[in-house]
């Protein structure tokens, strides 16, 4: 009866958690408050923090948000009636909670509100089966889309404004989840009962040493190491320059392809997001094929090159290293791989060689989720305006470099609750150390933007959008026009990238003047790229029609299972021929083996 009472009124206890002794929990919970003001005294007087300016905007939100206000003021009856449409239903959840406390069960019409499909917040069993906690999540799904969709429907913003006002309001409704509060998620209280509150003083030393970190972790660093269980794949550094080295890789196979392979990586993150582990590696992989593979490795630029300019990137970057590729092997030419922003200099360096009369250097080029028209940035566009891009500007002015964990913290926001809130749950809340992980190490092991190539990248690319125009960017005195390249072209974008939209890589198969293969691989940024095809994991979609739409495009394509790679491979074959000659061995040309691969560069930390 005690049993059935205590259902009837929602006084449910969480599955599985045992109640403790209220005396003795409070006396541990005191105990835990009183080392937790001690570490926090010991962390403030080691780091001597001070107030920050109370007036600081560095992203410029509230000029967005009240003008935002300033807008749904003017139309009040709209206001009133998203809050009726609200408060309708809160009384349609208050109904259904307090039916099913009632022993009554669901009412019949299902929950008022569900999490989308892949929100592991709410994954804990007693999120759905305690009345209780199915009420809070519930209540808070449906503030969290009243709020985001009352924001998307002011009328009058300019499309900047309505983006960042989007972006910020989710990062507020997903920073307010109740997962991420002690209190509220039903996880961390009985992982707080069971551990008697050992689990929250844990996680606030977790804390503060990430405090002192100046970031989050996302997995054990002490588990991995550059060169010796990542970026394993055998090779020597056979030139190196102030910004990149300059990587060959031992061959596997007896013959190898007559054109060598240049692999051109962003230098906003490192190279080896291409060479993680064996299973996973594309330049492992690319080497199996029989592809005489270099890869740049790119510097982690400190003050001495503040000045490096974009222009400097391409010189010293993939010309640098066309340069070398020749010496090494005695080819003229090569086929070259750009990926994200090493792609976005490739599109670059191809039109500058075409204007030079030197086009042949390239046989073939590949993008990998490449941006040439920014007029479609995706989330990325938020973080770009004036007032925020003269701020970083002013803030690189110290040091000469924009730090790494400020670049981190920037792509980690694009995905907040899988790269923020799950690890300030797990470290924070459940005062659990965060798994090992190869891909969230490379994610954390960040690298610097040098001030003038940053502000030049920033300015001129998703600013103003130069470079899709013909003679909108001038690199070494050539105005660059991106009709100018003439190779074939296999462009690669991914269905849903938060960095490098799919759309905004559809734009190469008309910026340029050759034969364009574009395909589209699903997940993301670096899961569609990275996706080997012994994985068989995900898959792709073709169509050899490339109409100025990209959803007509998408609607006539064809779905294929496996991965992309297969594909790739195919074609680099059919535009560069079977031709093969004997292995080259690295420094078995004119230039002489540096030093072992990953080389130095690599492993080179941004200690910001």
């Amino acid at each position: 009866m005690a049993e059935q009472q205590g259902r009837n009124t929602g006084q449910q206890d969480i599955p599985d958690m045992k109640i403790p002794d209220p005396v003795e929990f409070s006396k541990t919970m005191a105990n835990i408050a009183e080392k937790s003001q001690k570490l926090v005294a010991d962390f403030m007087e080691r780091q001597h923090m001070q107030a920050p300016d109370a007036n600081y905007d560095p992203f410029n939100i509230s000029q967005a948000f009240m003008e935002m206000t300033s807008r749904m003021m003017a139309d009040p009856a709209k206001l009133m009636q998203a809050q009726m449409n609200l408060w309708q239903d809160y009384m349609r959840l208050w109904q259904s909670t307090a039916s099913r406390m009632m022993g009554a069960g669901q009412d019949g019409s299902g929950p008022v509100a569900t999490p989308e499909r892949g929100d592991r917040r709410f994954k804990d069993s007693a999120w759905e089966d305690n009345q209780v906690f199915d009420f809070i999540k519930q209540s808070y799904l449906l503030t969290a889309r009243w709020m985001n969709s009352t924001v998307n429907e002011v009328e009058g913003l300019d499309e900047k404004t309505a983006k960042k006002l989007d972006f910020y309001t989710r990062q507020f409704t997903d920073a307010m989840a109740p997962s991420n509060f002690v209190m509220t998620n039903p996880e961390v209280l009985r992982a707080t009962v069971e551990s008697r509150g050992e689990n929250l003083l844990n996680g606030l030393q977790n804390l503060l040493d990430d405090m002192e970190k100046g970031k989050i972790s996302q997995t054990d660093a002490s588990a991995f190491e550059v060169g010796e269980n990542l970026a394993v794949t055998p090779g020597k550094v056979v030139y190196q320059n102030d910004l990149m080295q300059l990587i060959q890789y031992e061959p596997t196979t007896e013959q190898v392809y007559k054109t060598p392979l240049l692999i051109i990586p962003p230098w906003i993150n490192k190279f080896y997001i291409l060479d993680l582990r064996q299973k996973n590696s594309f330049v492992k992989w690319a080497v199996d094929q029989g592809f005489t593979v270099f890869v740049t490795s790119w510097v982690n630029p400190d003050t001495e090159l503040a000045q490096k300019s974009f222009e400097d990137y391409m010189v010293e970057g993939p010309l640098a290293a066309l340069d070398a590729i020749k010496e090494a092997t005695g080819e003229e030419q090569a086929n070259v791989i750009g990926y994200c922003l090493g792609g976005t200099l490739l599109s670059c360096t191809l039109s500058y060689l075409a204007q030079k009369g030197q086009a042949d250097r390239v046989k073939a080029a590949t993008f990998f989720t490449t941006m040439v028209d920014f007029s479609e940035a995706g989330e990325l566009e938020v973080f770009i305006d004036e007032e925020q891009i003269a701020a970083l500007e002013n803030k690189m002015k110290s040091k000469g470099y924009l730090e790494g964990k400020s670049m981190a913290t920037t792509f980690n926001m694009l995905r907040s609750n899988d790269l923020i809130w799950s690890f300030v749950v797990n470290n924070y809340l459940l005062g659990k150390e965060p798994f090992p992980f190869d891909l969230l190490y490379w994610n954390s092991d960040s690298t610097r933007m040098p001030a003038a190539m940053h502000s030049f990248y920033l300015r001129k690319m998703y600013q103003e959008n130069k470079l899709i125009e013909p003679g909108g960017v001038e690199l070494k005195g050539v105005p660059i026009d991106l009709g100018k390249i003439e190779q074939p072209a296999f462009v690669l974008a991914t269905k849903e990238d938060h960095i490098a939209p799919w759309k905004s890589g559809y734009a190469l198969t008309r910026a340029t003047n050759g034969p364009v293969k574009f395909v589209l691989a699903a997940s993301g940024h670096i899961a569609g790229v990275v996706n080997p095809p012994v994985a068989n994991k995900y898959n792709y979609w073709l169509n050899s029609d490339y109409p100025k739409d990209p959803e007509k495009w998408l609607e006539n394509a064809t779905p294929q299972p496996g991965s992309w790679w297969l594909e790739w491979n195919k074609w680099i074959e059919e535009k560069t021929g079977k031709d093969m000659v004997d292995a080259r061995k690295p420094g078995g040309g004119k230039l002489k083996p540096i030093e072992d691969a990953p080389g130095s560069y690599v492993k080179m930390k941004a200690q910001d």
